[in-house]
């Protein structure tokens, strides 16, 4: 199948991009964490117990509202960390816009999006690659848009102390919680599909995003 000079199924990644997604991985990962872990282990009203407890074995009695005080704070710091990630997640929407633009033009999204679809296969196996590839870089668009969404109404909730964000809070956070639910599935789906291709028709596909070559065929 001759189909490497319109739609090359083995593409590169610049060291840009490479360096991009690794970075963006594990801020991405320590954010929903952060997320994860306020949300049920370090919820206010799961530690007010533990902290009753561990007091009134130090020989310190307090009331449920005292323990609440100091039982609010282990969520507030991770609240805080997580409000911190955010902003790293911010810029590096900002980086990867500009990484788009700059990086060779064979190497940006668009690019590469505009050759698939112009592509015209001359059989079924290259009419189910071309679907399947552009499925794959249609994702990503939808990927970026949610972190850009997510980003966005982060920041509202960040600084809802400003008026104009004040009247947004209670529908950007419910906007905000929702488009966290489809990174979730994103990252999810994405780890799943990265491993099934990289054990069947592309192998070494994740090394490449390592090392920058090609992922082989079998």
């Amino acid at each position: 199948m001759n189909i490497d000079n319109t739609l090359d199924l083995r593409q590169r990644h610049s060291a840009a991009i490479r360096i991009w997604h690794w970075s963006f991985f594990i801020v991405l990962t320590a954010s929903l964490v952060t997320v994860g872990l306020a949300s049920t282990l370090f919820r206010t009203r799961n530690t007010i117990a533990l902290v009753q407890t561990q007091l009134k074995a130090k020989g310190v009695l307090v009331d449920g509202n005292q323990a609440r005080a100091v039982a609010h704070e282990f969520s507030d710091k991770l609240w805080e960390l997580h409000t911190w990630l955010g902003y790293i997640l911010c810029f590096f929407v900002v980086a990867r816009i500009v990484i788009e633009m700059v990086q060779p033009s064979d190497e940006r999204l668009s690019r590469r999006l505009g050759a698939a679809l112009a592509f015209r296969p001359s059989s079924l196996q290259e009419r189910g690659e071309q679907q399947h590839y552009l499925l794959v870089k249609r994702s990503y668009l939808v990927f970026y848009a949610a972190i850009a969404i997510m980003a966005l109404t982060g920041l509202v909730l960040a600084f809802e102390n400003i008026v104009l964000f004040k009247q947004w809070r209670a529908p950007v956070k419910q906007l905000h919680g929702f488009v966290q639910y489809v990174v979730y599935g994103y990252v999810l789906l994405h780890l799943a599909g990265v491993i099934r291709a990289d054990l069947s028709q592309f192998p070494g596909i994740v090394s490449s995003m390592i090392n920058g070559r090609k992922s082989s065929r079998p």
